[in-house]
């Protein structure tokens, strides 16, 4: 079982990556555009700063500064997925819930 370091400070600057669970999918990139709309919908209901973002085809890493008085992390990062944006890749017709 992995143990995480997680920082209760506000305004706490954190580096984490994603990975898709099929490492073979191109999926960041190639829905990069519905990525930067989950982005922004989140930062909008939960501020942070974006002080860097690589994506790459089946993971990203990112690195983000929490409003002074926050501490909440979690959170965000929950919150940032492009559901209904991304179409299944089993069933390119259909949207995901």
């Amino acid at each position: 079982m992995s143990c995480y370091r997680r920082p209760r400070l506000p305004g706490a600057t954190l580096f984490f990556t994603v990975a898709l669970a099929d490492r073979t999918s191109d999926l960041l990139v190639r829905e990069v555009a519905a990525l930067r709309w989950a982005v922004m919908r989140t930062r909008a209901e939960r501020p942070f700063r974006v002080d860097a973002w690589v994506v790459l085809p089946d993971h990203m890493h990112c690195i983000w500064t929490l409003p002074a008085a926050d501490t909440d992390y979690s959170m965000r990062i929950g919150h940032t997925h492009p559901s209904g944006r991304v179409r299944s890749a089993a069933h390119p017709t259909q949207s995901l819930p």
